[in-house]
């Protein structure tokens, strides 16, 4: 996909704004769980940019996973359609 896509253009090729919490150790401290919070425009339910970044993670950084929870929101949806009969200028 084309990086320079706005956020509309993405959610109207069907990508949508997905949230991944991410709890993780870090090799120093085992018993301590730390928490990555990961957002971008995705492709639901399959997630490849998603597990991209998680391939990434499990080869490159250092902090072991413990789980993953994913959330996804489509931003347009056909509630947040509205029409105005009026336009104000503030000045």
């Amino acid at each position: 996909m084309n990086a320079r896509l706005s956020d509309l253009e993405k959610q109207l090729l069907g990508y949508r704004l997905t949230t991944a919490q991410i709890l993780y150790h870090m090799p120093d401290t085992p018993s301590l769980l730390q928490e990555f919070i990961w957002q971008n425009y995705d492709l639901a339910p399959k997630f490849p940019k998603l597990y991209k970044f998680l391939d990434f993670w499990e080869h490159k950084i250092d902090g072991s996973l413990h789980s993953v929870y994913v959330a996804k929101k489509e931003i347009i949806s056909p509630n947040d359609t509205r029409f105005c009969d009026a336009e104000f200028t503030l000045q």
